[in-house]
């Protein structure tokens, strides 16, 4: 099937700056769908036709993207009642962009397989600046067909295109990536609460620390948030970041690896929500060390 409309469904934080980057550089028109309608119809400004329905939008589209809160939502999405496997039609092509985790990707895979549909998982890292400008990293899972054919609608959103494996690997792979940054947080948080007790002002800890060994996206992103003590309730919350780490660690139990680090940071992301503190962005968990 020739691609000349493309879909997005879930149009949130991230999924209406990446809708915005498809409309504006895809040269195909976009149609778009999202719970929130009023919301969403602030990209018709940018090219975005907005549709009242899932249906509406798989039945005008080729090519499909879905960015959505978690897995119960991109099955209900993609398998539910009015869902996209009801409305999908043999030679589309549907792309997950969701951080869901690979099981839920797979059986949306093979329901969509069974009517002619491809597949492909492509979850994206590196944030809200990144999907506005462009720059996300995106780790696909899919067949080598899939993912070339939607690679060029892919680099409209992002600069670092990684193909993973078949179905599921992109979901795996940009899982180990938010399980990494969390840890890192919560390292970072560790190394600010340690040096400034210690004695260094706290608005040198990680500008210093930037010039040696221990800098990384993490320190240079979240660093600086932990430095003001300013942390934003617009751009990623905790909660999610919970829900990331815990599709992790599941997988991490289903292949056997033991992940203690990585239960530290999940333990103390769930305290931070705990407090009520969930909507806002990870490093809101240097809290529990000025606490």
């Amino acid at each position: 099937m020739a691609i000349e409309r493309l879909g997005y469904i879930g149009l949130g934080v991230m999924g209406s700056r990446m809708a915005r980057n498809l409309a504006r550089k895809s040269g195909l028109p976009v149609v778009g769908y999202d719970v929130d309608t009023e919301k969403a119809r602030a990209l018709e400004a940018d090219g975005v036709t907005i549709l009242s329905s899932i249906g509406e939008v798989v039945e005008a589209a080729d090519l499909v993207f879905l960015c959505v809160p978690g897995a119960p939502q991109v099955r209900e999405a993609c398998l539910g009642a009015g869902g996209i496997a009801e409305h999908a039609r043999a030679g589309q092509t549907i792309v997950d962009m969701t951080t869901a985790g690979p099981a839920v990707d797979r059986e949306v895979a093979e329901a969509l397989a069974a009517k002619g549909v491809d597949f492909a998982d492509a979850p994206v890292a590196k944030g809200v600046p990144s999907a506005a400008d462009g720059t996300l990293a995106i780790t696909v899972g899919g067949s080598a067909e899939v993912v070339e054919r939607i690679r060029p609608y892919l680099e409209c959103m992002g600069t670092d295109i990684s193909h993973c494996g078949p179905v599921g690997t992109g979901q795996v792979m940009k899982l180990m990536n938010n399980m990494l940054v969390l840890q890192n947080v919560s390292a970072l948080a560790e190394a600010m609460a340690i040096a400034t007790r210690a004695g260094v002002d706290r608005s040198r800890v990680f500008d210093i620390l930037q010039h040696g060994s221990g800098s990384s996206f993490a320190l240079t992103r979240h660093g600086s948030f932990m430095t003001t003590g300013e942390y934003p309730d617009d751009v990623f919350p905790m909660r999610y970041s919970v829900k990331d780490i815990t599709y992790a660690l599941d997988l991490a139990g289903e292949v056997g690896v033991d992940t203690k680090g990585a239960q530290l940071a999940k333990e103390r992301a769930d305290e931070i929500v705990r407090r009520g503190l969930g909507e806002y962005y990870a490093p809101v968990m240097y809290r529990l060390f000025e606490d």
